[in-house]
């Protein structure tokens, strides 16, 4: 074969119809499918009133992919949110908007999201994961989530003081605890980065208790 020969690949992507076609994550989303989100946003009250050009769906899906492409802008992820949507009559929204849906939909639906999929992933004969019938897990944490500095979010989360003076922005402490073997989140808290350690592991533990994922 000649090494100029080219190839075309086609492939094809399932979305839901009309105005909730932006709410997918492409190959994520079978672990996050439309079912899961509608039920979460029923248990949390956060479904829209009236149907809009963007629904809640497409707002929980927009701000997953955010987490996803932490240094773009609203409008950027938005993009690559429907880069694979083309041909389809979809909404241009403005990052006013976007913002706005995000405001809408608050933390609840997120928080219940993923209290739904975090758990282990270790089967008994994965490497790394039991010791003696029992599940192995380990602590993590970090402070160096930015958040923006407003005067709402310094009333909770302080200024950090570094030698040279305070941090720019305050910072969120997040506490994870992890399954061993797989990295597998099994529950994690987020806080204030002032202070000790030992409350926020000892929330994480409790967050995660879960009786039947500690056995192997």
């Amino acid at each position: 074969m000649s090494e100029s020969a080219t190839v075309t690949v086609t492939r094809s992507i399932t979305a839901a119809a009309g105005v909730f076609a932006p709410g997918h994550l492409g190959e994520l989303t079978q672990y996050l499918p439309f079912e899961l989100v509608d039920d979460v946003l029923s248990e949390t009250k956060t479904v829209q009133r009236r149907l809009r050009d963007l629904p809640s769906r497409v707002g929980v899906y927009f701000v997953l992919a955010l987490m996803l492409f932490p240094r773009l802008g609203y409008a950027r992820v938005w993009r690559k949110l429907t880069a694979g949507l083309v041909g389809l009559e979809l909404p241009s929204p403005s990052e006013k908007a976007l913002r706005d849906l995000r405001r809408r939909l608050g933390p609840a639906p997120f928080k219940a999201l993923f209290e739904v999929v975090a758990g282990p992933l270790g089967q008994p004969h994965t490497p790394g994961v039991c010791y003696r019938g029992m599940r192995t897990v380990a602590f993590d944490g970090c402070n160096s989530l930015k958040v923006p500095d407003t005067e709402r979010n310094r009333s909770w989360l302080g200024r950090i003081r570094y030698r040279m003076g305070f941090a720019g922005y305050p910072t969120i402490r997040m506490m994870a605890l992890i399954e061993t073997g797989t990295r597998a989140i099994l529950g994690a808290i987020l806080g204030s980065a002032a202070g000790t350690w030992t409350a926020p592991v000892r929330s994480s533990w409790y967050a995660a208790r879960r009786p039947a994922d500690h056995r192997c």
